[in-house]
């Protein structure tokens, strides 16, 4: 089965229906400069520039901090909810290999397992296991989800609890998030109507896929 056969077969099939780790940053009121919310420039950038404009279209939305590999996740009013590690494609690159989602996983190659930038609108939806997702670019069956190990010797799990971004660099292009960091903040928001995806690049420029925000 294809990545596109799959995406399609997932959400066709299946209508749409604990604790905070000790490193998932709890919900906390939206960050105003003070330095409560631990996040890269970049980050607050982009934050400031979606709350200034509403960009999100009162969507709950998440930044997708690529080259720091963490996601942190608002409401729709832009309060901040919490922040934690995330795994995300082997190769760095901003852009998704055209066709990549037509074809099966074993036929896609290291090198074209990116993570791809900019913003998306999300969509809540199941894969063919029940599981919830939440479908970032589902052409290209990129989607954020719960971490889960396809094979023992990636080691997910551990490469999430690792300090190094570069280990948290493993899986075909989908987001991979703790359990409880999903559970907590991402299927109460996302998880239950469309959101907004800003995923930051970490080849290309900030300015190429977030022009207006530069300004912010």
């Amino acid at each position: 089965m294809t990545r596109r056969q799959w995406a399609s077969r997932a959400a066709s099939a299946l209508a749409l229906g604990g604790g905070l780790a000790p490193w998932i940053q709890p919900a906390h009121a939206q960050d105003r400069g003070n330095g409560d919310w631990d996040a890269s420039p970049q980050a607050r950038q982009l934050l400031r520039w979606v709350a200034a404009t509403a960009d999100n279209q009162r969507m709950p939305f998440v930044v997708i901090d690529k080259p720091e590999a963490r996601a942190h996740v608002f409401s729709a009013q832009a309060q901040w909810l919490g922040s934690a590690p995330v795994l995300l494609g082997l190769a760095l690159g901003d852009r998704t290999v055209p066709g990549i989602g037509q074809r099966p996983l074993a036929q896609v190659r290291p090198h074209e397992r990116t993570t791809p930038a900019g913003r998306f609108v999300t969509e809540p939806g199941h894969n063919l296991q029940g599981e919830d997702v939440v479908w970032i670019d589902y052409d290209a069956a990129v989607s954020l989800h719960r971490v889960r190990s396809a094979t023992a010797v990636e080691r997910r799990l551990q490469r999430l609890a690792s300090p190094r971004v570069r280990d948290r660099r493993i899986s075909y292009g989908c987001i991979n998030a703790p359990d409880a960091f999903y559970n907590q903040h991402v299927a109460p928001y996302l998880g239950q109507m469309h959101g907004v995806a800003y995923v930051l690049p970490d080849t290309e420029s900030f300015a190429t896929f977030f022009e207006a925000a530069s300004a912010y």
